[in-house]
């Protein structure tokens, strides 16, 4: 089965990787022979998000997509606020302005 996963890292950080057996892939996070370097550096990790694809490429295109979101986007996506997510991938100047006029249509 595919996988895209996120794991929090002991420094607060996040990798993005993907694989066909996820418990497998946890396990090598964790050994001292396995693994990237980044996560050995930064254990113990733990998951903080994991999604299933019908195909690998599926997991592996999200991957990608992941690795180049911001923090805040990341974490939204962990938190499950799929919503949120158009919104954090605009520039912060255009968040703002679609922000501020929010706020004056509740006014």
């Amino acid at each position: 089965m595919p996988w895209t996963y996120i794991l929090r890292c002991s420094d607060g950080s996040y990798y993005v990787g993907s694989t066909v057996d996820l418990d497998r892939r946890l396990s090598e996070h964790s050994s001292d022979d396995l693994g990237p370097v980044y996560t050995r550096r930064r254990r113990p990790v733990e998951l903080a998000w994991s999604g299933w694809y019908e195909r690998i490429d599926d997991a592996y295109w999200f991957e990608k997509q992941v690795q180049g979101w911001s923090r805040k986007k990341r974490e939204a996506l962990i938190r499950g606020e799929w919503d949120a997510l158009p919104l954090l991938a605009k520039r912060p100047a255009a968040r703002r302005r679609i922000l501020d006029g929010q706020d004056r249509l509740s006014d």
